[in-house]
Protein backbone atom coordinates (compact mmCIF):
# COMPACT_ATOMS: atom_id res chain seq x y z
CA UNK A 1 0.00 0.00 0.00
CA UNK A 2 0.91 3.50 -0.77
CA UNK A 3 -0.58 6.25 1.11
CA UNK A 4 -0.46 9.98 -0.37
CA UNK A 5 -0.81 12.95 1.04
CA UNK A 6 -1.35 16.82 -0.76
CA UNK A 7 -0.62 19.94 0.41
CA UNK A 8 -0.03 23.54 -0.78
CA UNK A 9 -3.45 24.14 -1.93
CA UNK A 10 -5.42 27.14 -1.05
CA UNK A 11 -6.80 30.65 -2.32
CA UNK A 12 -5.09 32.85 -5.00
CA UNK A 13 -5.78 35.77 -7.40
CA UNK A 14 -5.57 35.42 -11.04
CA UNK A 15 -2.43 35.30 -12.42
CA UNK A 16 -0.70 34.06 -9.16
CA UNK A 17 1.17 30.82 -7.81
CA UNK A 18 0.46 28.07 -5.87
CA UNK A 19 3.15 24.90 -5.34
CA UNK A 20 1.10 22.00 -4.60
CA UNK A 21 3.17 18.45 -3.00
CA UNK A 22 2.38 15.37 -2.68
CA UNK A 23 3.84 13.20 -0.21
CA UNK A 24 4.07 9.21 -0.32
CA UNK A 25 4.86 6.42 2.38
CA UNK A 26 4.21 3.03 2.50
CA UNK A 27 5.33 0.63 -0.02
CA UNK A 28 7.31 3.42 -2.00
CA UNK A 29 10.43 1.76 -2.96
CA UNK A 30 8.21 0.21 -6.50
CA UNK A 31 9.07 2.72 -9.54
CA UNK A 32 6.16 4.80 -9.67
CA UNK A 33 4.71 6.69 -12.45
CA UNK A 34 2.80 10.11 -10.35
CA UNK A 35 -0.52 12.17 -11.96
CA UNK A 36 -1.83 15.15 -11.09
CA UNK A 37 -5.64 15.55 -11.73
CA UNK A 38 -8.57 17.81 -11.09
CA UNK A 39 -11.88 17.97 -10.62
CA UNK A 40 -13.75 21.20 -10.44
CA UNK A 41 -17.65 21.41 -9.05
CA UNK A 42 -20.38 19.41 -11.08
CA UNK A 43 -17.56 18.65 -13.31
CA UNK A 44 -16.04 14.71 -13.67
CA UNK A 45 -12.00 14.22 -12.17
CA UNK A 46 -9.20 15.19 -15.36
CA UNK A 47 -5.75 14.77 -16.22
CA UNK A 48 -3.50 17.87 -15.93
CA UNK A 49 -0.43 16.10 -15.55
CA UNK A 50 2.44 13.22 -14.86
CA UNK A 51 5.49 12.29 -14.66
CA UNK A 52 7.81 8.76 -15.17
CA UNK A 53 9.33 7.23 -12.20
CA UNK A 54 13.14 8.77 -13.96
CA UNK A 55 11.42 11.98 -14.77
CA UNK A 56 12.63 11.65 -18.08
CA UNK A 57 8.80 11.61 -19.26
CA UNK A 58 6.10 14.19 -18.49
CA UNK A 59 2.90 14.96 -19.86
CA UNK A 60 0.60 18.14 -19.64
CA UNK A 61 -2.74 18.53 -20.39
CA UNK A 62 -3.23 21.13 -22.86
CA UNK A 63 -5.34 23.35 -20.46
CA UNK A 64 -2.77 23.61 -18.11
CA UNK A 65 0.65 23.26 -20.55
CA UNK A 66 3.20 26.38 -20.26
CA UNK A 67 1.65 27.39 -16.84
CA UNK A 68 2.17 23.95 -14.80
CA UNK A 69 5.53 22.54 -14.13
CA UNK A 70 5.43 18.98 -12.77
CA UNK A 71 8.56 17.25 -11.23
CA UNK A 72 9.54 14.76 -8.34
CA UNK A 73 12.34 14.07 -5.61
CA UNK A 74 12.62 10.45 -5.29
CA UNK A 75 14.94 10.95 -2.21
CA UNK A 76 11.85 12.57 -0.52
CA UNK A 77 9.20 10.46 -2.14
CA UNK A 78 7.60 13.99 -3.18
CA UNK A 79 5.56 14.79 -6.18
CA UNK A 80 5.27 18.59 -6.75
CA UNK A 81 3.20 20.81 -9.04
CA UNK A 82 3.90 24.19 -9.49
CA UNK A 83 1.38 26.00 -10.61
CA UNK A 84 1.94 29.60 -12.29
CA UNK A 85 -0.36 31.82 -14.07
CA UNK A 86 -3.49 30.99 -12.55
CA UNK A 87 -6.97 31.25 -14.00
CA UNK A 88 -10.20 31.44 -12.10
CA UNK A 89 -11.06 28.14 -14.77
CA UNK A 90 -8.01 26.14 -12.54
CA UNK A 91 -10.48 26.08 -9.33
CA UNK A 92 -10.66 22.60 -8.51
CA UNK A 93 -9.86 19.55 -5.82
CA UNK A 94 -6.60 18.59 -6.94
CA UNK A 95 -5.48 14.81 -6.41
CA UNK A 96 -2.02 13.45 -6.25
CA UNK A 97 -2.08 9.63 -8.03
CA UNK A 98 0.59 6.48 -7.80
CA UNK A 99 0.73 3.68 -10.25
CA UNK A 100 2.74 1.04 -11.13
CA UNK A 101 1.96 0.14 -14.81
CA UNK A 102 0.86 3.38 -16.21
CA UNK A 103 -0.01 2.73 -19.83
CA UNK A 104 -2.15 5.35 -20.34
CA UNK A 105 -1.20 8.59 -18.38
CA UNK A 106 -3.85 10.47 -18.51
CA UNK A 107 -6.53 7.70 -17.70
CA UNK A 108 -7.39 7.55 -13.62
CA UNK A 109 -8.61 3.97 -14.17
CA UNK A 110 -4.23 3.44 -15.05
CA UNK A 111 -3.49 4.61 -10.94
CA UNK A 112 -3.46 2.42 -8.56
CA UNK A 113 -3.38 4.84 -5.51
CA UNK A 114 -5.46 8.21 -4.51
CA UNK A 115 -4.32 11.01 -2.22
CA UNK A 116 -7.23 12.63 -0.03
CA UNK A 117 -7.12 15.63 -2.62
CA UNK A 118 -6.28 19.34 -1.56
CA UNK A 119 -8.73 22.67 -3.33
CA UNK A 120 -7.21 25.49 -5.33
CA UNK A 121 -9.12 28.49 -5.27
CA UNK A 122 -8.46 30.97 -7.74
CA UNK A 123 -10.36 34.08 -7.79
CA UNK A 124 -10.52 36.83 -10.35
Amino acid sequence: QVQLVESGGGLVQAGGSLRLSCAASGRTGSTYSMGWFRQAPGKERVFVAAINWSGDSIYYSASVKGRFTIYRDNAKNTVYLQMNSLKPEDTAIYYCAAGLAVRRHYADGDYNYWGQGTQVTVSS
